[in-house]
């Protein structure tokens, strides 16, 4: 822990690059292929039909290239930025908590978009995206996008969607007659701080939020005081999609902050589960594919965003992960998704969406707001019951 938080903090240094000249030469042309490409991605986001064959978009890449796939899964932005700090990988499906603190740390190199042709057929929302494009350098590739949902049990909620995210901030009794306490769950990440932040905007509008990611000291505090009483009803905090679900299936896990993919799963499983969009709304990810500065397989790379561009590997990442494609023409003649799964998925809720970003010290909305640093070390403490 104390590793990751020094790189998290070395990162972070150098935050305020936005005005400075940090973008290298992107690559010129592409040559061969150097035979394989090494991949740091959340779960589920780079599949070979091993857990379900339906589902495959490596296999007919490595074919058709002759790179061959390898993938480290994260479970944490932290966790990627920490594995691309150590170097050895080519790519990374980086959200946007954790792409700025690749650039400004130079462990990621800008992309010649012209080397990538489908590049022209993401979305308009997405091809300039901030968090992934500075001084009118892209460092990578949108890949996919969707919303942090509330995740619950039917039967806990007696089949009736929770309408705000108290159920797993504050002590309360649940529609089938029983506390909260001990069966709720929590993010294991910093970036969580954002959604204690966003409860607050709407449950104590004179602390003044304009920005979950962008807080002064008092709202700050106001933020973590919220975690540190969410510490007593919590049972884990989760940053594994699949012990999450083994939870929720197992463990008498009734409700908490997850990803589409868990909720498909279960679903899938025919659990009694459902997920919702609750009042105060939700915080979510865009993530980009970017390249390591030092990539040994630079070719394959370039070869694999290509790829993972096309509509088909889009529309079938989507409906795994239960994401929006960063390509609209994936929303329509995919056979996994279906016509209607983008919609499903968020596509329409983009702006209502608060897209995870690098807190910084220098913020748009307050005069001065506590940085990703201080957040790191303030969560391990939450999280320790400090």
């Amino acid at each position: 822990m104390k590793n990751l938080l020094k790189s998290c903090t070395a990162a972070l240094a150098c935050l305020s690059f936005a005005t400075q000249g940090v973008a290298a030469e992107p690559l010129k042309a592409l040559g061969k292929g150097e035979g394989a490409v090494s991949i740091v991605a959340w779960a589920g986001y780079i599949e070979r039909g091993e857990t379900d064959k339906n589902y495959d978009w490596v296999t007919g890449f490595e074919k058709e290239t002759g790179c061959k796939v390898s993938v480290k899964t994260a479970a944490t932005s932290d966790e990627m930025v920490s594995l691309m700090n150590e170097g050895g990988f080519d790519l990374v499906t980086a959200s946007g908590d954790a792409s700025l603190r690749l650039i400004a740390g130079k462990r990621v190199q800008p992309i010649n978009t012209d080397l990538i042709p489908s590049f022209k057929n993401v979305d308009k929302r997405l091809q300039d995206g901030p968090w992934y494009t500075v001084g009118g350098a892209h460092y990578g590739v949108p890949y996919l996008w969707g919303p942090n949902v509330l995740m619950y049990n039917t039967d806990a909620f007696k089949d009736k969607a929770p309408t705000s995210w108290g159920v797993v901030f504050e002590e309360q009794t649940l529609p089938d007659g029983k506390s909260n306490k001990g069966r709720v769950q929590a993010y294991d990440g910093a970036i969580y701080i954002a959604d204690a932040a966003m409860y607050l905007m709407a449950h104590k509008p004179d602390l003044g939020i304009k920005d979950p990611y962008e807080l002064t000291e008092d709202q700050y505090k106001a933020a973590l005081d919220l975690l540190r009483g969410q510490r007593k009803l919590v049972s884990r905090y989760w940053h594994d999609a699949m012990i999450q679900i083994d939870d929720f299936k197992n463990e008498g896990v009734v409700a908490s902050g997850s990803w589409p993919f868990q909720v498909n799963l279960l679903q899938a499983d025919k659990q009694k589960i459902a997920s919702t969009f609750p009042e105060e709304g939700v915080t979510g990810w865009a993530d980009t594919t970017m390249l390591h500065a030092d990539s040994e397989h630079p070719n394959c790379a370039y070869m694999w965003m290509e790829h993972s561009l096309q509509a088909k590997v889009q529309g079938d990442a989507a409906a795994w992960f239960g994401a929006v494609p960063s390509v609209p023409a994936a929303c329509k003649g995919n056979e996994l998704m279906g016509d209607a799964g983008c919609a499903t998925n968020g596509f329409d809720h983009f702006d209502k969406i608060k897209f995870w970003k690098t807190p910084v010290a220098k913020c748009a909305t307050q005069s001065e707001c506590v940085p990703y640093h201080r957040w790191v070390s303030d969560y391990i403490g939450v999280i320790g019951g400090r």
